[in-house]
């Protein structure tokens, strides 16, 4: 193990899409959707046997809090980094890595997430390490996914010049990071071979991506070199909670790494990959019955149904029928108090459906 090496797990997403399912009291990161184990202990899991519990910190915030840390017990309480509010991947990127250049001013953090399915772990374990190599060059790495098809829910990284190899990988220059694309632009993208998936995952050393955010998000860097004057003290939490909240809401995607240096893609097509963000995600992730259905739900009769998702909530007491006929590419969720029906198509817009329930003064659903 390296002991100049971490990772940071976000872990502060509310998971709109995966509604009704994941809710503020159970947000999906703390389901499981995929077997027995939840999302965020998978997530550590995979890290383990390349580093020790305590170089995993995790990002959340309070009320997430107390539901994950009872789910990897063996992660200290003190790596868990609380957020006062939800202030978007570029101040929560940077939270960690105050803390960890503290530590050690030579940390290289691997960002990841808690929503991230990944079949082939040593393959991943493996690309972490070359990542690591890399970063420790001074370069900002990123890991792409190579294409399967012209999906339009990912954003895309275009790839240059070769950077030698890490481990076996080759590395690119990155070009430029492009926003999710409509669909001809994405057949364009990946018929070219020129470009990869953004996964949202990157390594860089902590130094290394303040001096970054210094450049191009000053306002940001000034509210945490505030924050990392007071780590420690008695009044960490309280200059914590008041700066956070003057904080502008931004990704490290478009507030910081379309306008990087030195920034390095790692492609990755052996790591069996995919964001578990949405009800969509399940249909490439689980093996669907001969007519194209997922059926994960204890009872149900379905007749002359193609290429739909019936999910019901495993924690509801009793057992209630779910019963179709005649319909197809629809998602349906059922968890007792609620029940979703839209089509699949539309399943990556559960986000305005949220929101109407908010407007609809419908909160105790969320």
């Amino acid at each position: 193990m390296m002991d100049d090496f971490a990772a940071v797990i976000m872990a502060g997403g509310g998971g709109t899409r995966l509604w009704p399912l994941s809710r503020r009291r159970r947000p999906k990161q703390s389901l499981c959707l995929l077997g027995d184990r939840t999302l965020f202990q998978i997530a550590v899991d995979r890290l383990l046997p390349i580093m020790s519990p305590e170089q995993i910190l995790v990002v959340t915030v309070a009320e997430q809090a107390e539901l994950l840390q009872p789910q990897a017990p063996m992660v200290p309480a003190d790596n868990f980094l609380l957020e006062p509010a939800p202030r978007g991947t570029a101040s929560v990127i940077g939270l960690a890595a105050i803390v960890l250049r503290r530590q050690n001013p030579e940390f290289v953090m691997a960002n990841l997430t808690a929503d991230h399915y990944i079949a082939h772990v040593d393959n991943f374990q493996k690309l972490l390490l070359a990542a690591y190599e890399l970063a420790g060059q001074g370069e900002l790495v990123t890991l792409g996914i190579t294409p399967r098809y012209p999906d339009t829910g990912y954003g895309y990284i275009h790839r240059g010049e070769p950077h030698g190899q890490f481990h076996g990988y080759q590395a690119y220059r990155v070009e430029a990071f492009k926003e999710k694309p409509a669909l001809a632009t994405a057949e364009v993208y990946v018929t070219s071979g020129e470009y990869v998936w953004n996964s949202g995952m990157f390594v860089w050393k902590a130094s290394r991506i303040l001096e970054e955010i210094e450049r191009q998000m000053p306002a940001l860097f000034m509210g945490l070199m505030e924050i990392e004057a007071a780590l420690g003290t008695p009044e960490e939490r309280r200059i914590l909670e008041d700066v956070w909240h003057d904080l502008e809401s931004e990704t490290i995607d478009f507030g910081v790494m379309e306008g990087a240096k030195r920034v390095t893609v790692i492609p990755a097509d052996d790591l069996g990959w995919w964001d578990v963000g949405g009800w969509n995600r399940l249909f490439e992730l689980m093996e669907p019955d001969e007519d194209g259905n997922l059926l994960v739900a204890p009872k149900t009769l379905a007749l002359d149904m193609h290429r739909t998702l019936i999910y019901q909530d495993p924690e509801i007491k009793g057992e209630r029928l779910i019963a179709t006929l005649g319909v197809d590419d629809l998602i349906i969720i059922d968890t007792g108090d609620a029940l979703l029906v839209c089509r699949r198509e539309q399943a990556e817009e559960l986000r305005q459906l949220v929101q109407e329930l908010t407007n609809a003064g419908l909160d105790h659903y969320l």
